[in-house]
C-alpha cells in the first residue's frame, strides 16, 4: 500500500473511531485533590490558611467532580468518588466563612446548619454534605468504615487522609484508617474496666450493628486488644463515650 494511501485511511480510522488511547469511563482525575491533600494536610491535620490561598485550585477539582457522572463508575469507584467529593467540599464550606470562625458548626443559617445546606452542584443536583453522608455513602454502601474515611473539619473527628481515595485501593486505605483511628490511645482507652471510644460509636450505633465493641476487637492491635482481653476475663466491659472537640482540626 503506498504512503499516502495508508495515512488517508489512517486519518479516516481516527475519525470515525476516535482516538486509540482515550480516558476510562470508569476513573475520576484525582490529581488536583492529590496535589492539595499532599501540600496542605499534615498528620491528619488541615493547613486552612494554605487552602485559602490555592482556593483556585480547589475549584477546579470541585469542577471535575461536579462534572462526574458517578452513575458510569463501579461501585468502589464511586465509594471513592463520594468520600472524596464530601471532604473536598466540607473544606469548601470552611473556606466560605475562614478565617472568621473556630469550628464548622459556627457556619450555619437560621433554618440549617452546616451539613444541611444544598451548595453541592453533583450529578444535576445540587445537594447537602447530609445528603452525600446518610443518603448514599450511608445508605447505599453500608460500610461503618465510611466513618473513618469522611472528615467534618473536627478535631475529634477522625484526620483527614493526605491522599485521595482510589476505587482500586480503596479497602486498604478504609482499613488502614479505620485501624488507625481506633487504635490511637486519645480516641480508645480502657480505664478502670471502661472502654472510652469517640462519640462516633454512639450516634451511629446502628451501622455497627448495634455492636461497637465487637467492631472495635475486630480492629484493635496490641496494647489496646491486651487491654481488652484482660477487662474482659474479670466481667463485662462497659462504653463510655468520649467528648467530641469541634474544634477545627488545623
Amino acid at each position: 500500500m503506498k504512503p499516502v494511501l495508508f495515512l488517508l485511511l489512517l486519518i479516516t480510522s481516527t475519525v470515525l473511531t476516535g482516538p486509540v488511547c482515550s480516558v476510562a469511563a470508569d476513573s475520576v482525575d484525582n490529581r488536583l485533590w492529590a496535589d492539595l491533600l499532599n501540600d496542605h494536610v499534615k498528620n491528619g491535620r488541615v493547613d486552612y490558611d494554605g487552602f485559602k490561598q490555592d482556593e483556585a485550585r480547589l475549584d477546579r477539582y470541585l469542577d471535575i467532580l461536579s462534572r462526574t457522572d458517578p452513575g458510569a463508575l463501579s461501585d468502589n469507584h464511586q465509594f471513592a468518588f463520594y468520600i472524596n467529593a464530601y471532604n473536598a467540599f466540607t473544606i469548601k464550606l470552611v473556606l466560605t466563612r475562614y478565617p472568621g470562625i473556630n469550628s464548622i458548626k459556627e457556619i450555619r443559617s437560621f433554618f440549617s446548619g452546616p451539613w444541611s445546606q444544598k451548595f453541592i452542584p453533583l450529578n444535576g443536583f445540587t445537594v447537602s454534605l447530609d445528603h452525600i453522608e446518610h443518603d448514599i455513602l450511608r445508605n447505599r454502601f453500608k460500610d461503618p468504615r465510611i466513618h473513618f474515611a469522611i472528615n467534618c473539619a473536627a478535631r475529634s473527628c477522625p484526620p483527614l487522609l493526605n491522599e485521595p481515595y482510589e476505587g482500586d485501593t480503596l479497602e486498604t486505605l478504609l482499613d488502614e484508617q479505620t485501624r488507625r483511628f481506633i487504635n490511637h490511645p486519645g480516641n480508645t482507652f480502657v480505664k478502670d474496666g471502661t472502654l472510652f471510644v469517640s462519640r462516633i460509636f454512639h450516634w451511629f450505633e446502628a451501622d455497627f450493628s448495634g455492636n461497637p465493641l465487637r467492631f472495635i476487637r475486630r480492629y484493635a492491635d496490641d496494647p489496646l486488644k491486651q487491654a481488652l482481653d484482660k477487662t474482659s476475663a474479670t466481667g463485662d466491659i462497659h462504653i463510655q463515650y468520649l467528648y467530641y472537640d469541634w474544634t477545627l482540626n488545623r
